[in-house]
Formats: C-alpha cells, structure tokens, sequence
C-alpha cells in the first residue's frame, strides 16, 4: 500500500514541453510518457460532464466508494466487472495495476482499490482528482493524458474542445486500443461508443435530448497530428534543443536541491523558447513552397539522357564510387552492422546491394514518402539528388531567434544545416572586407575604385602563385563606387579593398562577429571561401543591424520545474564590435544590393528575360518597397546559394545547395543565390509582413547623430556599361 508521501506526490513521468515565445507548445521530449497535465480549471466542462455521465455518475455524493456499485462488483466479479468509481479507477491506474484474472487476487486489489480511493479522497478535492485521472490515462498513440490526447487527435487545446470531441475521448475510456478513432484501426467502433457517451450525458441531464441527436449524427473530425520528435513543428530545432538540454541538466550549477540531475524526458521542465511559432510556421512553408518547385526544376534538368551521371555534375565514374563508399561509412546501416551485429566490411558492402522494402522522401506524393523496393546503394544516390537548405531568422537587438529550418525533411535529412552543415559563403563574406575597409581606412560608399584586374602577390600569405580574381560579367573597364561594386558583386575591386588592409584584420573582424571557424590568412577569403553555418552567418550580419554590437544568438529565454519554479533565466551576451558609424555604412552599402543589384528581384516586376524563372521563384515579383539591406552569394559550379537579408529588426539568413557539392545546376540561371535562395527569404517576409502583430519593422535602419561618412550617392557605371533599371537584367553574383 502507498504511503502519506507516495499518496501527496504520486509518482507518474512527466514529459518535458517546449514552449514558442508566443505561448504554443512546439513538441515535448519524452520516453514512454507523452504526458503534461493540466489543472481542473483547463478542462472544458462538457468533457467532466461526459466522464461523470459515463464512468460514475454518483461521484460528488460519495466518498470514493460507491456502495451499489461495490456490491455489484461483487455479485458479478468476473463477468461483468467492478463498475468502480472514478476514485477507484484512478487509484488503480496509480498504485494497484491492471486487473488479475485471478479470482482472489482480484478480490485482494479491489479491496486495495477501495482503501487506497477513500484516502485519495482525503487527500484531494473531487476536481483535483478528476484532473489526475483524465492525466493519468493512455489514449493510445503517444496520447498520454487528456492535453496529449487532445492535441494529437483533434490538434488543439483541451479547453477548446467540443461536446462531441470530448465525448469521444471519453468513450476511450473503456479500451482506449479497441476504440481507437485511427482510419485504420477502428473509427467505425469509436464513432458508436461516443455516441453512447453522448446518450449517456443526455440520460443523465448533461445534454439536451435534440442536441445529443444532432451531435451522434456528426463525423469524429479527427485532426491527427502525432507528436514525436520527427514530425510537427520545428523539429530541427527541437532537435538542436535536445543536445542544449542535455548540456544544461549535466552542468553542477544547475542539479535539483537533493543533488540528483534532472531528466529531460520524465521531470516535466517546461522550456521557453524565442522561437515565434507563428514565424516558425511561415519559414517552413516559404521553405517548403520554393524547395518543392526548385527540385521539380533540378530532375528536369538531371535526367539520364541529359546528364549521364545524375545527380553529380563534373565528377567522372571513379569519383562518383569514392564518394558513395565514403558515404556508406558514414552511414547509419554501417554503423549498425559495424558495431551492433559484428558484421564484415565485405558483408555490410553487399548488403548495400541487396533490394529491400523501404519508403523513400518525395516532394509530390501524399505526406511526403512513397513505399518501394530498393537497394541502399540506389537510394543513397537518389537522396544525393535532393537540394538541402537551411534558414535561421533572429532579432539583432536581443539576440532571440524566432524560426529555425534546418532541412527540408526532418525524417529524412536529419543533418542540420543551420549549426551542424558548414558551406562555404561566397559573396556573403564580402560585407565582412568592405566593414574592415570602412573601420580602418574611413572609406565612403560613394568612394569609386578601378574595376580593372589586380594581381596579388600572395607569397607572402602563404599560397604558390599570385592571385588575380575575375569579375563576373568580365568588365574590367572605368571606375565604381564602393556601393556599386557591392551591389554588382565586383570580385576585383573587393580584391583592392583586401590589398590594402590584409587578410588579418578581417579575420579579425569575423572572428569579432561570432564566427567559429579557423580561416586562413589568405587574400583569396575576400570572396568567400570558408565554409561557415547558417548559425554564424545570420548572428555575424545582425550585428550590422544592432549598431556593431555583437549579440550572442539565444534559444532558450528560461526553464522552469514541473511546478513553475524558474531554473534558468537567459542573459544576453553582447559586446561591442564596430562603432554605429561604420555598421551603419556598411548597412547601406547592402541596401545598393536590394536596390540595384544581385539582390534587385525583391523590388522589380518580372523582367521580360526572366519568364524562366517565373515557375520556379515562386510569388514572383515580390515588390518589395521598404528599406532591406542584404546579400547574395553564389560559389563556384553553383554548388551553394545564399542570401542574407536585414530589416531593422529581424535579420534572416538562408542557404540552399546539394549534399555535396558535385549536386547543383549546371547554369547561372538556375544555381545563383538569387534563385536559390532569395526566394525563400522574399516569401517569408511577406508572411511576416502580413501579421501586423509581429510588428516586422519596415522603417529606415538608425543612423547615428554624429555621422562623418557620406552615404548618399548613385552608382558610377563607365565604359558604356549601362546603369542597371528596371529592364536591365539581374547581375548573377559568383566567384571564380
């Protein structure tokens, strides 16, 4: 029998909640128990209607026992069974366990049952026990407790559901695995015992007989929506949270007062996130959107007939094997095979060959999977064919993110590309030479430079040979100004900026701004080839927006106990990095690429050369009126797609390529960060934009009071290069 103590705080796992900044759950980390109770207060009143009506309709007029049923439990034990209270039922589920078979042994844990409901009964109110028992129950499919059931079967808040709604989660009482309201388990069975709950609410006056009538005629209206860490909102991010967590609950600083560490998965913590919901939601349909439309455009282009070696592009056979085998050894069967079931190399190659059933991820067919036979080699190669992306979105003044998209699919391209996936940035890096150029040489936007070719001797860095980059349209001829160049994305005159200062100051610089990574003193860096997260990309540009403080990017803004007690309190971590002059010039050094450059498609109309990418841009022209600063980059082959975009008050970073970088577009058109990855930036803005109440600012960016640098000035084109309008064409920004 329990004790006082195990009567007070009865022993059930809690799953830990992860909450969005505007108050919705995103998902929960748990083992076995999906389960968040919820108080008496949070359950609608036709759902305890529905339960007394049903399971105890005596259950405010006794003590937890109910003495007709007591000697109907007796007179009929084992055939017809107990028809305990509520109290009763609840105690079983909490300290006796499932009903024996057993004659006596069942007499003993009835009589269990009866102590055990009278000293609950003490214990609580009847409301509070009627909220334990709707927690305690197993709705079956991870629905542990009525907030888990409700949010996984009809996808909304228990308080929010309706009489027929409730009726049937009840109904689920009696054998939540037999009345199970799935299209393939039993929704026929389930739609009759609610309608018995609701003849039973209207026996008892709970429900007018006309309305019972209306109500049994309706559909179960499921909403399923299961909860697990592979699908609902966010999961890229829920996934990255797991291994903060997991972090937190090991530092000393942070145990429970008896020492012991808390469990993520069975403590209950309630984890308040910076993510908005509403804009998580946004990011993931501007992502889904164009991703689906750009990898139709990518198989057109990558059939056999056109490209012999899809999905790879300039790779020859034995490149293509290598990188397949490197694959397989890093894969989740080699590991398995390697270390779990002793496994040869020679076996665990030929099983990689051998046709096994298996479902596979596809943008056109219903949820995203189709069921099928085939080899893994065969489906390694197919998946390498998929375009991956990341995009992070983050408010500059406070460092709080509010949307996180690692991926396309979480449940079938786990690797997160915001913080694990690393790839080289190309042009984005170029705002990060011209901010070292202003802060050292007060350099002006209205400043003109050569286009004409530079030859670095770069033995002093280290590298074999000179270095003299190319521009890509091939113009080298007259004089730009420093916003112009950055607009159009002039590789030479970038190039003159990193001669003059040297590569360590702008190393310096990123190093400044939250990147990460170990960059080589080299001039070549000017255009970008380190390869760096999303992660860092997105909180390095924020600090332009925030006046050159650097902010350190939060997740977590604080973590409670299962009883609301504050565990952790975020602090931000800032520091000054570049004073508000030169962030401010370089921010409207990057306005000029929104205005006239690489990045002009979030302002014009379509243009009559680019109908081709009317089908795959999708919104298309995006028309875009306030103030963005950003930029574009496009790598080498077009293996990688970036662009960047600011706001005054939300800077969003977004990046598109293949797993390796032998998978991309074999043209411009297709594979420029313009294409790529704007378009993904373009749509989730306007989402944003349209709910007035995220407040998205469309605002000029601050200047400061005491500015010295002129930043006015148009463009300076010469040598009969026209100055870009609105029927000039997009300037394609790649380096070489």
């Amino acid at each position: 029998m329990p004790d006082h103590t195990a009567l007070e705080n009865p022993r059930t796992n809690l799953a830990t909640e992860i909450i969005s900044a505007d108050g919705e759950t995103l998902g929960k980390f748990y083992y076995e128990d999906n389960r968040t109770p919820v108080a008496f207060n949070e359950l609608p009143k036709h759902l305890v209607d529905a339960l007394i009506a049903t399971e105890d309709v005596r259950y405010f007029d006794h003590a937890g026992i109910d003495v007709r049923g007591t000697i109907r439990a007796f007179a009929f034990l084992g055939k017809r069974g107990g028809a305990s209270t509520i109290s009763q039922q609840l105690a079983r589920q909490l300290f006796v366990g499932v009903r024996t078979k057993n004659k006596l042994e069942a007499i003993i844990q009835k009589i269990k049952e009866w102590v055990i409901a009278t000293r609950l009964e003490r214990q609580y109110t009847k409301e509070e026990i009627i909220a334990q028992y709707f927690n305690i129950y197993d709705f079956g499919n991870n629905a542990d407790g009525i907030r888990s059931a409700s949010r996984i079967y009809f996808g909304k808040e228990p308080i929010e559901l309706s009489c027929n709604e409730s009726a049937m989660l009840v109904g689920m009482f009696k054998n939540s695995s037999l009345y199970n309201p799935r299209p393939k388990r039993n929704p026929i069975g389930t739609r009759n015992r609610r309608n018995v709950v609701l003849s039973q609410m209207a026996k008892y006056g709970f429900l007018e007989e006309t309305r019972k009538d209306s109500l049994q005629k309706l559909p179960l209206g499921l909403n399923y929506s299961p909860e697990s860490h592979r699908e609902g909102i966010a999961t890229y991010f829920r996934s990255y949270l797991r291994g903060f967590m997991k972090e937190w609950v090991n530092a000393p600083e942070n145990r429970k007062p008896n020492g012991d560490k808390y469990n993520i998965y069975k403590d209950g913590l309630k984890i308040h996130t910076t993510i908005d919901s509403r804009m998580q939601t946004f990011a993931e349909a501007a992502t889904r959107e164009h991703m689906a439309k750009l990898q139709a455009e990518f198989f057109v282009q990558n059939t056999k007939r056109r490209n012999p070696t899809t999905p790879f592009l300039d790779l020859e056979p034995e490149e293509i094997t290598a990188l397949l085998q490197s694959s397989m050894r890093r894969s989740e069967r080699w590991r398995r095979m390697k270390y779990d079931l002793k496994k040869s190399n020679e076996e665990i190659i030929a099983s990689f060959d051998k046709p096994i059933p298996m479902k596979i991820f596809s943008w056109t067919a219903d949820n995203n999977e189709i069921d099928t036979i085939m080899t893994p080699r065969d489906s390694m190669r197919y998946y390498k064919s998929f375009l991956r992306t990341g995009m992070l979105s983050m408010t500059p003044q406070t460092g709080h993110v509010k949307a996180w998209v690692g991926g396309v699919n979480f449940k079938h391209f786990q690797y997160d590309m915001v913080k694990q996936g690393k790839r080289q940035v190309g042009s984005t890096f170029k705002p990060f030479v011209y901010a070292a150029a202003i802060d050292q040489l007060h350099l002006s936007p209205c400043d003109t430079f050569p286009k004409s070719q530079i030859t670095i001797e770069a033995l002093k860095y280290g590298n074999m040979k000179p270095w003299a980059p190319k521009n890509s349209s091939g113009n080298y001829g007259g004089f730009e100004t420093l916003k112009s160049a950055l607009a159009n994305s002039r590789n030479t005159i970038t190039a003159r900026l990193m001669n003059e200062i040297g590569p360590q100051p702008v190393i310096n610089l990123a190093r400044s701004l939250g990147v990460e990574q170990t960059i080589p003193a080299v001039p070549s860096i000017a255009l970008g080839t380190p390869d760096l997260s999303v992660y860092e990309m997105v909180a390095a540009y924020a600090t332009f927006a925030n006046q050159g403080v650097y902010t350190k990017p939060v997740v977590v803004s604080r973590i409670e106990d299962k009883n609301g007690t504050l565990l952790f309190q975020d602090a931000p971590e800032t520091k000054d990095v570049l004073s508000k002059e030169v962030a401010y010039v370089t921010v409207k050094l990057m306005e000029g690429v929104t205005e006239f450059g690489s990045g002009q498609r979030l302002r014009h109309k379509i243009l009559k050369d680019e109908l081709v990418y009317k089908e795959i841009v999708t919104g298309y022209p995006y028309e875009f009126t306030n103030p963005i600063a950003g930029k574009t980059g496009t790598t080498q082959n077009q293996s990688d797609g970036w662009f960047m975009g600011m706001v005054p008050n939300l800077v969003t970073g977004v990046w598109v390529g293949g797993e390796d970088r032998a998978t991309h577009f074999k043209t411009i058109a297709y594979g420029q960060g313009a294409s790529m990855a704007l378009p993904i930036w373009a749509n989730y803005m306007r989402s944003c934009y349209a709910l007035e109440a995220l407040g998205i600012s469309k605002d000029d960016f601050e200047a400061p009071e005491d500015l010295t640098i002129e930043v006015e000035c148009e463009p300076i084109v010469e040598e009969g290069e026209p100055v870009p309008e609105d029927t000039s064409p997009i300037t394609p920004d790649i380096d070489f």
